[in-house]
């Protein structure tokens, strides 16, 4: 088994409960980690074998285009997309942040953290 983890991914998108958070937009990260037996890539070094990483950032990409009101409901999105693309996928670490995020005061940023796997 091996990781393959994408970290720091950048977006800027429309997501959040209030109106102006939809309207204005704000800066988010995304780090994911999916577990996944890599042993076949580890001897042939044909990208076939594993998991694209190319093609996981697409399924965050696609996900951080489309609207949610909770970071909840936009990490299911991309859980559900990862593992409906790659079924040798067994174990899912997302941290999703919203940076400087509208709470009445200063605040770096707010996470929602998830994992999953597959049993």
């Amino acid at each position: 088994m091996g990781k393959i983890s994408l970290d720091g991914i950048e977006f800027f998108a429309y997501h959040g409960c209030y109106k102006e958070e939809q309207l204005t937009g704000s800066k988010f990260v995304v780090d994911l980690c999916v577990e996944s037996d890599t042993s076949s890539a580890e001897q042939s070094d044909l990208l076939h074998d594993t998991v694209n990483y190319v093609a996981l950032y697409n399924c965050v990409k696609t996900e951080m285009e489309q609207k949610s009101h909770l970071l909840e409901h936009l990490a299911m999105r991309i859980i559900r997309s990862v593992i409906d693309q790659f079924p040798s996928v067994t174990d899912i670490e997302l941290k999703v942040s919203k940076l400087n995020p509208p709470v009445g005061g200063k605040v770096k940023q707010v996470s929602f953290i998830t994992s999953w796997n597959r049993k």
